[in-house]
């Protein structure tokens, strides 16, 4: 309606329950959302598509260099678990990761990124690619799948699953002979521009809607994790037998 305000405050009087405070917070993302997502209208496609062309690549930079902790390392510091009880751990680690990811969003102002991709939600994308990625990464040692080669075209076949959301098929050599080409990067700028619209509400000054995107990071993150799991567990090596 013209001259509303989203924002304007509404009047004092009780809160009836939890469902006010969602209905709220929608809101104050369905407004932000509309904001954003105006700018980036304005800032043009061109624009747009060389910052998710710039995020891309930088996933692609960071991993090989995400540590990945092998099986003997992961069941040293977690003794007594068994693959199940350790992937757990690992996804309960990684959820809470991601969920935090934003407190360190300043220093997204040292990526170099366009305009039209601001740097806030950059290294948002880029923080919660990198624990998602070592979460892939150690899901496969767990299950006993570790794919061949040296940590390179390993940390490439990571980055393909973490893209197609699948475990590492390692009897199928297209799966792990992973070259960066024009399908690969296709598809892992695809990923990133659904995660970008995903996660427009935390662009807010002072982090308004930081709350909403921890919610959405785990469930997210949550979500990828039980992909993996459920193709890796077809495929599963038993410890004894590696």
């Amino acid at each position: 309606m013209a001259g509303s305000n989203p924002f304007r405050k509404r009047p004092a009087g009780p809160v009836p329950g939890a469902a006010a405070d969602t209905h709220a917070e929608r809101g104050r993302r369905a407004s932000l959302a509309a904001g954003v997502g105006r700018g980036l209208v304005r800032a043009g496609k061109r624009g747009m598509g060389a910052g998710l062309t710039a995020v891309a690549d930088r996933i692609i930079a960071i991993a090989p260099r995400v540590r990945v902790r092998d099986l003997a390392t992961l069941r040293r510091q977690f003794p007594g678990l068994g693959p199940e009880e350790l992937a757990d751990k690992l996804v309960a680690g990684a959820m809470y990761g991601t969920s935090t990811v934003g407190a360190g969003v300043g220093a997204a102002a040292m990526l170099p990124v366009p305009p039209a991709m601001p740097a806030e939600l950059a290294a948002e994308i880029t923080g919660v690619a990198a624990v998602e990625l070592k979460l892939i990464a150690e899901l496969h040692e767990v299950y006993g799948l570790r794919p061949p080669g040296n940590a390179r075209q390993r940390a490439m076949a990571y980055v393909r699953a973490w893209a197609d959301e699948r475990g590492i098929d390692v009897t199928v050599p297209s799966t792990v002979n992973v070259a960066l080409g024009v399908q690969m990067r296709r598809e892992l700028r695809q990923r990133v521009l659904k995660r970008t619209f995903r996660r427009l509400p935390s662009l807010t000054p002072f982090m308004i809607g930081a709350s909403v995107g921890a919610v959405m990071n785990r469930r997210d993150t949550k979500r990828l994790a039980d992909k993996i799991r459920a193709d890796l567990r077809g495929r599963q090596v038993a410890w004894e037998e590696l």
